[in-house]
C-alpha cells in the first residue's frame, strides 16, 4: 500500500492526535535502522519519523538523513511532507509564519548528498520541492508561497555577517536540517516538500541573542495549527497522483 510520509521537525514528535492506530516499525536500511511510526489517519497509512528524534537527541549535523528517507521509501512512501524550523531574513516571513519553499541554497559542509556515491547520476532541481504538494498545502491552511531556504551546518546558529551574505544571494529562510533531505527524496524518486516554521528572526536581523528555546516556544505555540496544516494535508493529497518527482531517474543516470 502507498504511504504518506511525514518527517518531524524540532518540537514535533508526534501527530498521533488523529490517528485511529498507531505502530512502531524498526526498518532496516543500507545505512542503518530506523523506527517508524505507522498511523491509520483519514483512512490512509502515514509513515512518521521525528528528524531529531524523541526528546531531540540527534543534532542537525548528525542526522543520518540517507537512512531516513530509505527507510520511508522501504515502507512505501511516496510522498513526504517535512516540517524545518527556520530563521527568517524576510521581514514578510515574521516569526509563526509558515512557508513553502521552492528553491535552496546550500551551506551545509560535511554530509553525504547522496545515495550513489559509486555510480553517476545526476538528478534535475530545476524545481527542487515538489509543486503538485506544494499545491495541496496552499489549500490545507495559512502558508507563505515561496522563499529560498538556506541550508547551513550547524549546530551553532548563523553570523550576522553571514545572514547579510546568504540575503544578497536571495535567501529568504534559514535552517539546518533541510539538505541533502530534499534532493535524497528526490533521488529515491519521492515526491518531497516542507513546512517551514518561522520561529524567529535571523542574526543581526533580530535584536536579541539567540536561543534554541525560542524555536521550541515558537513550534508549542503554533501546534494546533500546525497539526491542522498537516492533517489537511493528509485529507486533501492524494497519494496515488503521478508526478514528475516519482520518475527522476529518467535520464538521470550514465
Amino acid at each position: 500500500m502507498l504511504m504518506i510520509g511525514i518527517i518531524g521537525g524540532s518540537g514535533v514528535y508526534e501527530i498521533t492526535n488523529k490517528a485511529d492506530k498507531c505502530t512502531k516499525k524498526l526498518v532496516e536500511t543500507d545505512y542503518g535502522d530506523v523506527e517508524v511510526s505507522i498511523l491509520d489517519i483519514f483512512s490512509k497509512k502515514v509513515a512518521f519519523i521525528p528528524r531529531h528524534a524523541s526528546g531531540h537527541s540527534i543534532p542537525p549535523h548528525k542526522i543520518n538523513f540517507r537512512a531516513n528517507i530509505d527507510a520511508l521509501k522501504n515502507v512505501g512512501v511516496t510522498k513526504i511532507i517535512a516540517t524545518n524550523s527556520v530563521g527568517s531574513m524576510n521581514l514578510e516571513m515574521p516569526p509563526g509564519s509558515f512557508v513553502i519553499p521552492d528553491d535552496f541554497l546550500d551551506f551545509s559542509q560535511n554530509r553525504v548528498k547522496t545515495f550513489y556515491e559509486d555510480k553517476v547520476v545526476h538528478i534535475d532541481v530545476t524545481e527542487p520541492y515538489c509543486g503538485n504538494l506544494k499545491d495541496v498545502l496552499d489549500k490545507s491552511g495559512d502558508v507563505i508561497l515561496g522563499g529560498t531556504y538556506v541550508c547551513t551546518e550547524g549546530p551553532r546558529f548563523e553570523t550576522p555577517a553571514e545572514i547579510k551574505m546568504f540575503k544578497m544571494l536571495g535567501g529568504d529562510l534559514v535552517g539546518m536540517t533541510g539538505v541533502p533531505e530534499v534532493t535524497l527524496a528526490r533521488e529515491r524518486e519521492m515526491c518531497y516538500n516542507s513546512i517551514c516554521i518561522v520561529s524567529n528572526y535571523a542574526s543581526g536581523i533580530s535584536d536579541d541573542a539567540l536561543t534554541i528555546d525560542e524555536v521550541f516556544e515558537m513550534v508549542a505555540e503554533k501546534e494546533v495549527e500546525l497539526l491542522e496544516l498537516i492533517y489537511n494535508f493528509i485529507k486533501n493529497v492524494d497519494d496515488e497522483a503521478d508526478c514528475t518527482c516519482l520518475h527522476a531517474l529518467d535520464g538521470a543516470e550514465v
